[in-house]
């Protein structure tokens, strides 16, 4: 069956790969995106944009490191975007979180990450959350945030990343049936060291940078351990990190 689904942040990685998965789907895609003029925090198109729609993906983000800012954004976007659902009679809402979003306190993102959640659980539309794990280029991008005169501080993390293509088609998939509450974690086959990952990528890429292993870069030690892989009963997607590397080099 066909449907009329919205794309929050459909413009970023995920949102436009889930915009691709829906539409090989055959269903009419809405994307929202400030660049698109609509705007989440202001509201202002929000209403025109969900007009018909039938659910609502949120793949938004936030890139800053502020915790008050990030909060605070994720809190006005998430509250305008599903004011207007209700408005709007939009019947399911899917919020993309982070595994381990509950379990790590002081970063920024996640802490704007656990305002959203909130909100979705509290608020009045319909909804699934899916809580997956960082994705196969998150360690090139912590190369890139991190880098500076040829050195890159990378925090020695255990993950189990998924593909991103993966991630949006499990994202296509949910918001085309019924609302599940807290889904169970999605990720990808294998759990993986973040420091040999960014080390295999910059090899893969020709990317000629030293890789400096700390807790003080993005993640810190509360991060270590077991706290960023997925729960029992998770959803596995196929692809490995070497195959998807092999991919995009």
């Amino acid at each position: 069956m066909t449907m009329r689904i919205a794309v929050a942040g459909a413009t970023g990685n995920i949102g436009a790969l889930t915009v691709g998965a829906l539409e090989r789907g055959g269903h009419e895609v809405v994307r929202i995106s400030r660049s698109l003029g609509v705007d989440l925090i202001t509201g202002d198109g929000l209403d025109a944009a969900l007009a018909g729609v039938e659910a609502v993906v949120d793949a938004t983000s936030y890139t800053g490191a502020d915790r008050d800012a990030a909060t605070a954004y994720f809190g006005t976007a998430t509250q305008n975007l599903l004011a207007a659902e209700q408005r709007a009679v939009v019947r399911h809402h899917v919020l993309l979180s982070i595994v381990g979003v509950d379990r790590v306190v002081g970063n920024a993102h996640y802490a704007g990450k656990r305002e959203q959640e909130r909100l979705v659980v509290e608020g009045g539309v319909p909804w699934t959350i899916v809580r997956a794990t960082q994705f196969h280029d998150f360690a090139a991008t912590v190369v890139r945030w991190t880098e500076q005169n040829g050195v890159a501080t990378i925090p020695p993390l255990l993950v189990q990343p998924i593909a991103p293509e993966d991630l949006a088609e499990i994202l296509a998939e949910i918001a085309t049936g019924a609302p599940r509450g807290r889904y169970r974690d999605v990720a990808g086959p294998e759990p993986q060291d973040l420091v040999d990952m960014a080390r295999r990528t910059n090899d893969v890429r020709g990317h000629a940078v030293k890789l400096v292993p700390t807790w003080s870069s993005v993640l810190g030690s509360e991060t270590a351990g077991d706290v960023l892989l997925p729960g029992e009963g998770a959803r596995i997607a196929p692809t490995t990190f070497d195959d998807w590397l092999a991919r995009h080099r």
